[in-house]
């Protein structure tokens, strides 16, 4: 039987370099916040139990973890000690001899492969830590090994001249077995230069008891800890760019990928277009061989099968496009339905309402869903039309087939295949502008007219 696993996730952080009221594990990336993606990664790589640990006063970032985990569990780490002291904080979750993984809530890019190559790791050692290789490694903690095992961990402050010449660095996590995690922990003291407990300090006292600890290497990007907002952006670049290749893997075309922004949960089918510049917001799907146009953003939107959306359309939470539907430019949707074949080509807002299969909503046509205190809903029948530069006033219904004169403001129901036209009636005044004209520039001279 398999050694269960606990995965700690340390987020007790507080992120000052954010410059921010908001807690740094959850600023986004790709539309999802980082402590997100890494509970994501820590629930694919096949733990049994996911434990959380914030600071003190941090409701909020458990409640955004509970909404990816339900239930999971969340332990306080009262005073910021360090490291050891915050897996400490969630011993209870793994007291029972599990296996022990420690992730940091801001490692956004973290895939579950390099915690199940951790997890593997722990067969041969009692510690097994993830490292990476850089160019520049100040500021990382050095992984210093003796024929080919690794020895200590030093942090850069605790570290002589030629410790700091290594670039085998400490990506922060690491992976301790069940049997020894406890007393590992336990034994780590505060003797250095921050006075804080070291999780680090685990791999030296596991070399001193001959239990053996091990690197596992991963790309640097994979590793990389977010502090401010600079490296926001470049693990911004780095997810993007992932999500791209993934759905150009799936058969999608991006005709300029690097201007087209995903979300972490954007979902595709086959032979889809994007066009450039697009963004996907959360919670967007788009069927097969559907085409969005550039410069169009999507969020909480479905869109089916051969749709057409854009350009320079905006489809808001709540909206469903049909099959073969068409959303043109200009063209605002949100909470609404656009039924199969149902189009709206050009400067329309259609809002808290349904358009029924193959009607025509025509250019300048709102939905006037808003009175000032509530929505209301407007709902549009089967193959009918409405004219250019009509308001439609919810709550109302345009029955199957109905045609609505341009120009019109609907304030009633509108039966099956009637015809609804309300203007005022056109006048014409013979000479009327000739006089109008005169009259405007009567008594001026020629600086006047």
């Amino acid at each position: 039987m398999a050694q269960r696993t606990t995965v700690v996730v340390l987020a007790a952080g507080e992120g000052t370099r954010m410059k921010s009221a908001l807690p740094k594990v959850l600023h986004c990336i790709a539309a999802k916040p980082m402590l997100a993606h890494v509970l994501v990664a820590a629930r694919a790589c096949g733990a049994d139990r996911i434990a959380l640990v914030v600071g003190p006063g941090r409701e909020d970032v458990a409640t955004m973890a509970r909404q990816v985990i339900p239930g999971i569990g969340t332990y306080t780490q009262q005073e910021r000690r360090g490291t050891a002291h915050a897996v400490l904080a969630a011993k209870e979750a793994f007291a029972k001899g599990e296996n022990v993984l420690v992730v940091f809530g801001d490692t956004p890019l973290l895939r579950p492969e390099c915690l199940r190559a951790l997890r593997a790791a722990l067969s041969e050692a009692a510690v097994a830590v993830l490292g990476f290789r850089t160019k520049n490694p100040k500021g990382y903690g050095r992984l210093l090994t003796e024929n080919g095992r690794l020895v200590a961990i030093r942090e850069e402050n605790d570290a002589t001249d030629a410790e700091r010449a290594v670039n085998l660095c400490n990506a922060g996590v690491m992976a301790l077995a069940g049997k020894h995690a406890l007393s590992l922990l336990a034994a780590i003291d505060n003797r250095n230069k921050k006075q804080e407990f070291y999780l680090t300090d685990a791999v030296a006292l596991a070399a001193e008891r001959n239990l053996g600890a091990v690197v596992i290497e991963a790309p640097e990007e994979e590793v990389m800890g977010v502090n401010d907002r600079k490296q926001l952006s470049e693990a911004e670049a780095v997810l993007q760019k992932r999500l791209r290749d993934a759905a150009m893997e799936a058969g999608v075309t991006l005709v300029a990928p690097e201007t087209v922004f995903l979300s972490a949960d954007t979902k595709f089918g086959r032979d889809v277009v994007v066009e450039p510049n697009v963004v996907f917001g959360p919670g967007v799907s788009v069927g097969d061989k559907a085409v969005i146009h550039s410069f169009s953003h999507l969020a909480g939107a479905s869109v089916g099968e051969g749709a057409s959306i854009g350009p320079y359309a905006r489809l808001r939470p709540g909206t469903k496009i049909g099959k073969g539907a068409r959303v043109g430019n200009f063209v605002e949707v949100k909470e609404a339905t656009m039924e199969d074949g149902a189009k709206a080509n050009h400067l329309a807002y259609i809002g808290d309402g349904r358009v029924g299969e193959g009607a025509n909503i025509g250019a300048g046509t709102i939905f006037c869903n808003y009175d000032g205190a509530s929505k209301q809903r407007t709902d549009v029948g089967k193959g009918a039309f409405v004219g250019s530069n009509s308001a439609l006033v919810a709550p109302v219904t345009i029955g199957d087939g109905a045609y609505i004169g341009s120009g019109s403001v609907i304030t009633k129901d509108v039966p099956d295949n009637a015809m609804a036209v309300e203007r005022s009636q056109q006048t014409i005044r013979e000479g009327g502008a000739t006089r109008y004209r005169e009259l405007k520039t009567r008594g001026k001279g020629k600086e006047g007219k």
